[in-house]
This record gives C-alpha cells, sequence and structure tokens, in this order.
C-alpha cells in the first residue's frame, strides 16, 4: 500500500465508501489543479512574463500537476498505477476529451498543431515507447526530463520570433488568472498544492485497494479509475471552451497536456522509482497510445476541422481501447506458448 500522507486504513472501509472516497479526490485534484493554474499564472503575470510564455510553459505545466502529484505517489509501492495513470491520461485526453469536445462542436486545428506540435508528439511517444520496452531506469527519467526542458525552450522561442497572437480568449484567460497580489497567487499555489497531495494520496489509496478486491492490476485501475480523475481539468477547461466558442483553445491544451505527461511526469517517476514495464502493457496500451496519435495527425490534416463523425469515431476509440486492456488483464491477448 503507497505511503499515506492521510492517517486513513481504507483496507478496513467498504466498497462504496472507497467509491466515495475516489470521487471526493476527483473533486479535490481537480480544484487543486485549478487554484495552482490560477495562483502561478497571475504570479507570473505580476513578474512581466510574456501572456504567450505563461501559457505554453506555466498554464501547461499546472493543469498536468494532477498526473505529476498522482504518480510520484504510485510509484513506490505501485508503478503499474503510475504508469498506467500516464499512459490512460493521454489516450483519455485524446480519445474521451477531444471525442466529447468535437461532438458538442466541430472543432477549427490551427495549422501550426498539424506541423509541429503533433508530429513532436508523435516522437515523444515514439520515445517512450522505446524507452519501455526495456523499462524505465534513472537515466531514461533524466533524458525525458531533458527533453521536456528543450521542448520548452523550442517552443517559447518559437512563439516569440514568429510574434503569435494568443487570441482575445486566450488573454482573457490569463487575464481572469491575473488581478491578485502576489500574496493571494502564493495562497492559491500553496493551497492547490494542498489539496493535489491529498487528493492524490486518497485517490491513489483507495484505487490499489478496489484493485486488490476486485482482482485486477493496478496498471487496468490506473488507466482507467485514475486516468479519468486526473484528466478531469482538461476535460471541464475543454467543454466550457467549446461551449464558448474558443475552439482553437481545445486541441493545443490537450497536445500540450499530452506532451508534459509523457516527458515531465514520465520523467519524474522514472527518476524517483525505476521500476519494469508490463509485457501487456507493450502489447496493448503503449501502442494503442501511439496509434491513436497517428490517426489523431490524420483527423487533422482533413480539412483542418475535427467533425462531430470524427469526434465520435475517437469515442468508440477509446472505448475499445478500454476494452482491449481490460481483456489483456485477463490474458486474452497473451502469446501462445
Amino acid at each position: 500500500m503507497p505511503p499515506a500522507l492521510l492517517s486513513l486504513n481504507v483496507a478496513d472501509l467498504p466498497a462504496l465508501i472507497l467509491l466515495a472516497l475516489v470521487l471526493v479526490s476527483f473533486f479535490g485534484l481537480a480544484l487543486g489543479g485549478d487554484w495552482l493554474t490560477q495562483g502561478a499564472a497571475s504570479l507570473s503575470n505580476n513578474f512581466r512574463i510574456n501572456p504567450i510564455v505563461i501559457g505554453l510553459t506555466v498554464v501547461s505545466i499546472a493543469t498536468s500537476m494532477p498526473e505529476l502529484v498522482t504518480s510520484l505517489l504510485a510509484a513506490p509501492e505501485s508503478p503499474g498505477l503510475a504508469l498506467g495513470n500516464i499512459v490512460g491520461s493521454n489516450v483519455a485526453n485524446i480519445g474521451l476529451i477531444l471525442g466529447v469536445t468535437a461532438v458538442i462542436a466541430p472543432m477549427v486545428i490551427q495549422l501550426r498543431l498539424i506541423r509541429r506540435e503533433v508530429p513532436i508528439l508523435i516522437a515523444v511517444t515514439g520515445l517512450f515507447y522505446f524507452l519501455a520496452r526495456n523499462g524505465f531506469t534513472r537515466g531514461d527519467g533524466i533524458l525525458l526530463l531533458l527533453v521536456t526542458l528543450a521542448y520548452l525552450f523550442y517552443v517559447v522561442r518559437g512563439a516569440k520570433q514568429a510574434r503569435l497572437d494568443p487570441g482575445a480568449a486566450f488573454l482573457q484567460e490569463i487575464k481572469d488568472a491575473a488581478g491578485k497580489t502576489n500574496w493571494q497567487a502564493a495562497v492559491l499555489v500553496l493551497l492547490g498544492a494542498l489539496m493535489l497531495a491529498l487528493g492524490a494520496d486518497v485517490l491513489v489509496g483507495a484505487s490499489v485497494e478496489l484493485s486488490t478486491r476486485l482482482g485486477v492490476s493496478d496498471a487496468l485501475i490506473g488507466l482507467t479509475i485514475v486516468a479519468i480523475g486526473t484528466s478531469l481539468p482538461e476535460l471541464a477547461a475543454s467543454v466550457a471552451a467549446a461551449r464558448s466558442g474558443h475552439f482553437d483553445l481545445c486541441a493545443g491544451n490537450i497536445i500540450g497536456s499530452n506532451l508534459f505527461n509523457l516527458l515531465l511526469v514520465g520523467g519524474s517517476v522514472a527518476l524517483l522509482v525505476p521500476y519494469p514495464v508490463a509485457p501487456e502493457m507493450l502489447r496493448i496500451e503503449i501502442p494503442c497510445m501511439l496509434a491513436l496519435t497517428f490517426i489523431l495527425l490524420w483527423f487533422f490534416r482533413t480539412g483542418y476541422i475535427l467533425s462531430r463523425r470524427e469526434g465520435a469515431v475517437l469515442l468508440l476509440l477509446y472505448v475499445l481501447v478500454l476494452s482491449l486492456s481490460a481483456g489483456s488483464q485477463f490474458g486474452l491477448f497473451s502469446p501462445i506458448e
């Protein structure tokens, strides 16, 4: 059982209470992520950092904090849950979140996503798969973190050179997060970090206990329950942006989140606790994550719009991935000896 921040013995709790704790932890993660993002963006704005830089770095990293904190807490005792959370969050971001958002309203895709960000995501996903084949070492963690720094330098430098116009909606998002004193912003950051830590701690403890009682692997729980919970901030932000007509924000936020999940979260976990990767993950989940990324690029290139039909296909593919993952846990896709 992962070390707990709270003196809570989940092994003695009924299953319904465990499910309730999972739901409460979702709320804590969503609220903590929102507070941390607002506080970090406000501090950056107060120190006169370029709004584009804030969005590409501070906001993007802050929205990946639920995945980071949850995976770091899970890694020492449940590395499968940590890896399942990383892979499951990326699969959910593409299949579930972009699928739901596109079904609500077709999404216009920026050309720079097609030419730069999505190909980079495909390359990073391929690197992640290559490293996973032999298990993650601390050297792999350092490599992923170095690539994180290189990517941050690349996007910030490119944004400044191109003098990108972030758009009125993006500027309004930064403005809403700003308007706070440094003290207020610092309190938001601290409260957000605390909520993330407590929410992740409860989520990991309850999820591992549920996986034990259900007789399934912690990797499957990480891929489903934990991944969906840690992706709630992205889901809420994307649906809100789609309903308000700011479709240009959705796809970029999701691509950035997936990159930071693989590089920042994956690198941090490997640096903290090197761990092997289960053969099932290499046969099903990680290849499916890579395949979904290729399909996403294909959909983006069809008229530069993610249509409702394509959104529905992404949702079906998400259900298919979860079904394949569940099947692999029961040995349906084990190699024949």
